[in-house]
């Protein structure tokens, strides 16, 4: 990897995070957690649908990652809206974030062929195991939690696989904007039409009031995404995805600051030892 994309890499996946803590910040304020994801769809798809028109058709061989990564990103929502239900955000969201790097990591060589220096190696294990501290941190996993957890545990599958659907369809992509562009296309309308046939009449009152906080959330997420993308068409899989959940650690900083949740000695210790992973990674 040149020495600018060494640098450019780990910036853009940090910024990234930032912009996925502020959403998931905004999206935790509304109520109605599926009319917030209905919201931030609708972002997406209005969009995309902008983005389509100013950039080139994937080519066919795009497409079939295109619809595994779209189908993914909509099953990853719904079980992170089931763990939000069933759970606290809190706990839930660490949790299905942390489980996403070391599958990654473990696909990455075993599947896609790639590579790890024991630096990175042991740096991904420090941030998977940091973050999910920081979810253990918020309160025991009793039986009770068990639904929430599976729900938040089958998230991280989800995000494990897209992200390796992703860094492989990007790169026969071709333009990394166009295939981002696509990917929220075919992904964007699903929630809006479930939150749809679920809410009925009610949907429009409940969507008025958190209108503009729901559609800001969705540029917010469509742009974190994007910039992900770029990042695993130029840099490590592995690296890349546990970067990107260093978002947690931020998103503990907005809660204590703006949502005046406690943050802990133990959430303190947890956060020192994903940032030692990443001190590893880099």
């Amino acid at each position: 990897m040149p020495v600018s994309a060494s640098i450019a890499v780990p910036a853009v996946v940090l910024a990234a995070a930032v912009l996925h803590a502020v959403w998931n910040a905004m999206a935790h304020r509304i109520p109605d957690k599926l009319v917030g994801f209905a919201l931030i769809n609708c972002a997406y798809t209005l969009c995309a649908a902008v983005l389509v028109c100013l950039t080139p058709f994937p080519p066919p061989g795009a497409w079939p990652f295109l619809a595994a990564s779209a189908a993914l990103e909509v099953a990853s929502q719904l079980f992170l809206l089931r763990a939000y239900q069933l759970g606290d955000f809190g706990q839930m969201y660490p949790l299905a974030r942390g489980v996403a790097p070391l599958l990654v990591a473990v696909a990455s060589v075993t599947v896609l062929g790639g590579t790890l220096t024991p630096l990175q190696g042991t740096g991904v294990l420090l941030v998977s195991g940091g973050l999910a501290a920081l979810a253990l941190a918020s309160g025991g996993l009793g039986r009770a939690r068990l639904p929430a957890v599976g729900a938040a545990v089958g998230t991280g599958l989800i995000i494990a696989a897209y992200t390796l659907v992703d860094s492989a369809g990007v790169r026969r992509g071709g333009d990394v904007l166009s295939y981002v562009a696509w990917l929220f296309l075919c992904q964007g309308p699903v929630l809006p039409l479930i939150a749809l046939a679920r809410r009925r009449r009610a949907l429009l009152t409940r969507m008025r009031p958190v209108l503009g906080t729901g559609l800001a959330g969705g540029v917010l997420s469509m742009t974190a995404y994007g910039l992900v993308i770029w990042a695993q068409a130029h840099g490590n899989v592995a690296t890349v995805a546990a970067l990107r959940e260093t978002g947690i650690l931020i998103a503990a900083v907005i809660a204590t600051v703006f949502f005046r949740e406690p943050f802990g000695r133990l959430r303190l210790a947890a956060g020192a030892v994903a940032l030692t992973g990443i001190v590893l990674m880099r």
